[in-house]
């Protein structure tokens, strides 16, 4: 009988105490949940990772480019070379700002990736890719990962940002004739594109508007078309100039740079409103331009997970054979046997 009761007083107070724990749960403020990143949803496909069978390109490089444009600087460039290339037959070439950051095999971008997957199914044309790294003088530190992107001990924020002629020389009247040296380039514009991210983005757009003769496929991400050096002008630009034969494909984020600088909002330094400025400009002025909107921050997550699709956009145009007995067109692209 004793034991009855001992027993059941403590499922009693067991009961109590369990009750108890219950009321305080149920007040207790939730542990509040950390947002996710917003780049958190972003990863690289099969398009952008070596593949079995795959034929790899090779990056050759370093090599360095002095400059007469900007005195004193050179820049450090890799030259991307397709399985594919034939140097009897003139490749296409796309130009990378930011080289380091694009050419990067565990980066967010891994272009020679991108391009030896899309080459080897015809969906671009074979081209020699060019990653090249903003200017520095000799004692300068090489921009990586690592280091940096050569923020403000490059010359980076002058050519990059600037709304001049001087970059687009720097590539067409230096870069250019370094590569026809030892490459068979396509002269055609229509076969040139160059790209980059943030300011390279800025970059890129520039010297296809400087030199539509020489480049007439862009592909910006997160371009900084802001007030930088005056980028957030190039809306109204674009409006009031003659429309020039490019083709522009636009990513941004809306987690982007968003304009606030010591608690006031200034939309001229709005990565997002400005990029969407642009595609309206471009799209009002009746420009071939592409745009792609994301929840991305600042980078290249984004950016680097669509880049497959940006690229086949932008050289969307390649010859194609409708033939059915063409089995050279239906095949995959074999690597060039070299003597």
């Amino acid at each position: 009988m004793r034991k009855t009761l001992t027993y059941a007083l403590a499922l009693s107070l067991t009961g109590a105490a369990v009750t108890a724990l219950s009321q305080v749960s149920a007040t207790a403020p939730a542990t509040p949940q950390k947002a996710p990143h917003p780049d958190s949803q972003y990863r690289l496909g099969p398009d952008s990772l070596p593949q079995e069978g795959v034929p790899k390109g090779e990056i050759r490089g370093p090599f360095t480019l002095p400059s007469n444009v900007y005195p004193g600087t050179q820049r450090t460039y890799w030259v991307y070379v397709p399985a594919q290339y034939d140097p009897k037959v003139p490749a296409s070439l796309m130009v990378f700002q930011d080289g380091h950051a694009f050419k990067e095999e565990t980066g967010d971008v891994r272009a020679q990736n991108v391009m030896d997957n899309l080459i080897y199914r015809r969906e671009i044309p074979v081209m020699i890719g060019v990653f090249i790294n903003p200017g520095r003088t000799p004692e300068q530190t090489e921009p990586s990962r690592t280091a940096g992107w050569g923020d403000g001990f490059t010359n980076r924020g002058v050519e990059y940002n600037a709304l001049d002629d001087k970059y687009a020389r720097v590539i067409t009247e230096e870069l250019l004739p370094a590569l026809e040296r030892d490459y068979n380039i396509s002269k055609d514009p229509e076969q040139r594109g160059i790209g980059g991210s943030s300011s390279g983005a800025i970059a890129a757009f520039t010297v296809a508007w400087e030199r539509p003769n020489a480049f007439r496929k862009v592909l910006s991400n997160v371009g900084s078309f802001t007030n930088i050096r005056g980028g957030h002008n190039y809306p109204d630009r674009v409006l009031k100039s003659r429309k020039k034969s490019i083709r522009v494909f636009l990513c941004g984020g809306r987690n982007d740079n968003r304009g606030i600088r010591n608690g006031v909002y200034d939309e001229k330094w709005d990565w997002f409103l400005q990029n969407v400025r642009m595609m309206k400009a471009l799209t009002q002025k009746g420009y071939d331009v592409n745009y792609a909107w994301g929840i991305n921050a600042h980078g290249q997550k984004f950016g680097g997970a669509i880049l497959p699709e940006m690229m086949r956009w932008l050289w969307r145009d390649q010859p194609v054979s409708t033939d059915p007995k063409d089995a050279v067109e239906r095949s995959f692209r074999p690597p060039v046997i070299r003597q």
